[in-house]
């Protein structure tokens, strides 16, 4: 049953909507981008980044500038003897780098350079919103700061806008492609979030296409064009797709379209650990880990439509 919230936007939505569409569109988008409260949520989320403080402080902080602001990330140095890959990390809607302070650490075990990055609206960086071209102009930022990255990690949200990262979605900003990307718990494509939440608040027809273009107007392109399995299957670049059959907040149907893809894609199946608890499961740190070291020879890169 929608939350007592829910039907007061509804209603408004739908009085805005009665005389201009245009504008009720505009105003589920901004809805829509409106980032969650920073405060844990509940005492497990508390017990998480009390657990996450040790981790973390091994770090420094980096400040990251791009077009319309800044992004906060947390640089760790590879341990003594390390020689892996360098790693850019990105956290998922509504969380932030110390949640995946446990991934964190395996990465930095096994030799690792690790850029946690918090996207616009979460963690240390500013602001209460977050759009896609936000988190692609951040991990450009990143990309410049740190001379590229070997290997792209993303949960959730955080892996989606990787993939759109490294597929040039905005007209001004260069493709940001590493060597091997991770996807854990990852959308496939922005169209399907943008159609669920319209039809959680109730969006007629002319103000769901009004919503959906405001995706256009702040990027140049549509949202049909924000779909990572078709960047992928362009890009030829290794990529290992770790998702449960259990997850209640993006459906497996996302990592069987990845799997799809072609033998670039690995699926992996880390079934019984949800959303949420399979970015900490030893199991599912070695597999990303046994990844980083695997030698996997490339298909020809072709050009991205």
């Amino acid at each position: 049953m929608p939350s007592f919230a829910i039907k007061v936007i509804r209603l408004s939505l739908k009085a805005v909507s009665a005389f201009s569409a245009d504008k009720a569109g505009k105003s589920a988008f901004w809805i829509f981008c409106r980032t969650p409260s920073r405060k844990p949520k509940n005492g497990k989320e508390a017990a998480l980044l009390k657990a996450a403080v040790p981790i973390m402080q091994r770090s420094r902080k980096v400040t990251l500038s791009f077009a319309g602001g800044w992004a906060a990330a947390r640089h760790f140095e590879r341990r003594m003897g390390g020689r892996g890959p360098r790693v850019l990390v990105a956290h998922g809607w509504g969380s932030r780098s110390d949640y995946l302070a446990t991934l964190i650490d395996g990465l930095l075990s096994s030799g690792a350079e690790v850029v946690a990055l918090d996207l616009p609206g979460h963690g240390a960086s500013p602001g209460r919103t977050l759009t896609m071209p936000q988190a692609v102009r951040a991990i450009d930022a990143a990309w410049r700061h740190f001379d590229g990255f070997d290997v792209g990690i993303g949960h959730s949200f955080g892996g989606a806008s990787l993939a759109c990262a490294a597929g040039a979605v905005l007209c001004d900003v260069p493709a940001r492609v590493p060597g091997k990307l991770v996807l854990i718990g990852a959308p496939s494509e922005m169209t399907w979030l943008f159609r669920g939440f319209g039809r959680t608040l109730g969006l007629a027809p002319k103000a769901q296409a009004a919503f959906e273009g405001m995706v256009e107007r702040l990027s140049g392109r549509r949202i049909e064009g924000f779909d990572a399995t078709r960047i992928l299957a362009a890009l030829r670049k290794p990529v290992l797709v770790i998702h449960a059959e259990d997850d209640k907040e993006v459906p497996a149907d996302h990592a069987r379209r990845y799997g799809a893809v072609g033998p670039n894609v690995e699926l992996h199946w880390a079934n019984g650990l949800g959303h949420r608890r399979i970015v900490s499961a030893a199991p599912v740190i070695e597999r990303i880990t046994e990844f980083l070291w695997e030698r996997r020879k490339e298909a020809p890169m072709s050009k991205i439509a």
